[in-house]
């Protein structure tokens, strides 16, 4: 789990039995263990084995806290399908024009990737056009803005050194 300052953010899939009080029910412990619920998604499409779908994001103080939660979960027979950490994400996107290939992308990428801590990437280019000149978009997420600000600072070392045109934040 992520910690932010003190309280780790989760988000937990929950499968309750379709029966009166189960929403209410698998949402009652965390209050009761001090967690804060922060959103609730009460999935009444998504049905498994007669139980109900429950999405539900909150903060806990600690990892101890969180496996007390789990236990009291199981107790009451609820299903956790799915805990995951939540964290907060910093996207930009870049456009780079000029002549180069599908390879030299991926081997920027690959170069930044090796230097930042990417969280995600999607890349996108255009095919060769009859002037030999090329399109791509570079969609990039980092888990914090010094690593966004070093991503900026690598495209545009990397492209005035390719002689490619680079524009930030499309």
């Amino acid at each position: 789990m992520v910690a932010f300052g003190a309280k780790m953010i989760v988000n937990a899939e929950l499968f309750v039995k379709d029966h009166p009080g189960q929403l209410v029910g698998s949402l009652e412990p965390i209050s009761l263990l001090d967690g804060n619920i922060l959103e609730v998604v009460h999935n009444r499409e998504k049905i498994v084995n007669h139980r109900i779908c429950i999405n539900v994001t909150f903060e806990v103080e600690s990892k101890d806290q969180l496996c007390r939660l789990k236990d009291v979960w199981r107790s009451k027979d609820i299903i956790i399908a799915r805990l995951g950490s939540v964290y907060q994400t910093y996207t930009m996107e870049y456009m780079l024009i000029g002549d180069f290939d599908g390879g030299m992308i991926e081997d920027l990428m690959k170069e930044a990737g090796g230097m930042i801590n990417l969280e995600a990437t999607d890349v996108r280019y255009s095919s060769k056009g009859a002037d030999s000149g090329r399109t791509a978009m570079l969609a990039v997420k980092t888990r914090s803005e010094e690593d966004l600000d070093m991503m900026d600072q690598f495209l545009d070392k990397r492209c005035r050194e390719s002689g490619i045109t680079y524009v930030r934040g499309v």
